[in-house]
């Protein structure tokens, strides 16, 4: 069995992904009949059982596995003086660009990212040489630090990383103008460097909220889900007689105008958030920080996906509210980018909302005997980036050893959007009747899918796009000795049980605990 993705270049392999997607049901164009909506998707049949299953994984590991931890679910619409407290109103821009030939629009640090991405994939390929080269006498390490050519291209990174951060944390529009033209970066769709000056742009969606217009509030969709856990910090807090360090787990839909919305889901105008508020006492945040930045990354790793598919990346430009921050990243078809965010957010969203709100905003803590506003770590994830993530790496194109070939999605398991398939051989002689009463025991527990259309070896290719990790076939022996064959996804291997095994069998795999217990 050879798998052929190292064939396609990675460019090549997201649009096959995004054909497949919609192909299977799993990720549509928005309001597609008329011409579409730029950067809103809609997701499919499948694709809204993929994605229920990656919050229900998320949910319940921050839930059911930390006792200290409790879920809400908030409004989008919430009181626009919210958006002045949490800094939203005044700093939440991005700096645009625009060429002149193109008519484009651009964010410049987006830019400056996308170039410095190309010099790693440069250095990338400058190792994948060596590797070839030197083989089993390869040291990677020594290569990186003695290459010339790969330090070469490590001190335009250094370089232009620094210049970028201290661009950004000084607000400084014309020194981000003048690295893209110090980079010679050309306009992907021109080819031109005609550049217009660097602007701020507020990327909050606003609506009216009122009868008439004349007599209409401006209100905002939420940017971040983040500022609704805030808000109910006291309710939480006293309801559930909550004791520091507890957290406040939510999963909720968010708006950003974005005008680079690119790379399908991957940055969308309309997504989804998984986030996490862990209130902490005052100068353990840093402590709590990394304790956090550990959690998420086992939760991750623990889908198994590849721990070298996930790196940890330090923010060079701390947001407003923050004094720490990472992002883990994740390798996507187009390079390591963010799938998810660990802040510490200092005391500035609760002591900003008791600021702006006159409420007191504090937690008195018995074993100080005193009262203090608490100091927050957040952990904040795109569920659309993860299932961005899940996909891009599931997706394999194989050339089986008899000369056929197939595509699957190998899928955790857990997150398999179908579980298992119930197949009769054909669509006679009592086999459909023994099938739907298989399907009838299982379908209680698993989601499964009854497929009794086509050969049998078409139906299993049909699976195996879909990423279902069980097809049970239903032969004509099954009237005898109760027995079916159950065949695997990703080995392709069969094997004869007893229909009352299939229950345990299918759990052992794609029961969502197996992937929980690894969490500790």
């Amino acid at each position: 069995m050879i798998n052929y993705n190292t064939i396609m270049t990675q460019e090549e392999l997201f649009k096959i992904l995004v054909s497949h997607c919609k192909e299977y049901g799993f990720i549509f164009p928005s309001s597609e009949i008329y011409d579409g909506l730029g950067a809103v998707y809609d997701y499919g049949q499948l694709g809204s059982e993929l994605k229920n299953n990656i919050k229900r994984y998320w949910w319940e590991a921050m839930t059911r596995l930390h006792e200290n931890i409790v879920g809400i679910d908030s409004a989008i619409f919430m009181h626009p003086r919210i958006w002045e407290a949490s800094g939203h109103v005044g700093a939440f821009n991005d700096p645009l660009i625009d060429n002149k030939d193109s008519k484009k629009r651009y964010r410049a640090d987006v830019l400056i990212e996308d170039y410095i991405g190309k010099l790693e994939e440069k250095i990338e390929k400058d190792v994948e040489k060596g590797k070839k080269k030197f083989a089993d006498a390869f040291n990677e390490e020594q290569f990186r630090a003695t290459n010339p050519n790969v330090l070469r291209n490590q001190k335009k990174i250094d370089e232009v990383k620094k210049r970028m951060a201290d661009a950004l944390n000084a607000n400084d529009l014309a020194e981000l103008r003048q690295i893209i033209i110090d980079c010679e970066i050309a306009c992907p769709i021109s080819g031109t460097k005609n550049w217009t000056e660097v602007r701020q742009f507020n990327l909050m969606f606003s609506t009216q909220m009122g009868s008439v217009t004349e007599g209409a509030n401006v209100i905002y969709l939420r940017p971040e889900t983040a500022q609704g856990i805030f808000v109910n910090y006291l309710n939480v807090q006293k309801t559930g007689r909550m004791k520091i360090p507890f957290g406040i787990a939510q999963i909720g839909k968010a708006f950003r105008n974005e005008i680079v919305a690119r790379q399908f889901i991957f940055r969308m105008r309309e997504f989804e958030q998984m986030e996490m508020q862990f209130f902490i006492k005052p100068g353990t945040e840093l402590d709590w920080f990394a304790k956090w930045k550990e959690n998420r990354m086992a939760w991750h790793t623990a889908l198994g996906m590849g721990d070298e598919n996930y790196r940890f990346h330090d923010h060079d430009k701390l947001a407003h509210y923050a004094n720490a921050a990472t992002d883990i990243e994740f390798r996507f078809p187009f390079g390591f980018k963010e799938l998810e965010g660990i802040h510490s957010r200092t005391d500035f969203d609760l002591g900003n909302h008791q600021k702006f709100s006159g409420k007191k905003i504090q937690y008195f803590d018995p074993e100080l005997g005193e009262n203090y506003v608490p100091y927050v770590v957040e952990t904040s994830i795109g569920v659309d980036r993860m299932v961005l993530a899940v996909l891009s790496h599931s997706y394999k194109e194989e050339q089986l050893e008899n000369g056929e070939s197939r595509v699957v999605l190998s899928i955790p398991a857990p997150l398999a959007p179908v579980k298992v398939a119930v197949l009769p051989l054909i669509k006679k002689d009592g086999l459909p009747e023994l099938a739907r009463e298989i399907m009838d025991e299982l379908k209680y527990d698993f989601n499964c899918q009854y497929d009794e259309k086509d050969s049998i070896g078409k139906r299993y290719r049909r699976q195996d796009a879909i990423g279902t990790p069980f097809c049970v076939t239903i032969d004509h022996d099954s009237l005898n000795d109760r027995c079916v064959t159950i065949r695997h996804r990703d080995s392709m291997q069969q094997e004869r049980v007893k229909i009352e095994d299939l229950h345990g069998i299918i759990a052992k795999e794609v029961n969502l605990s197996n992937i929980l217990k690894k969490l500790k």
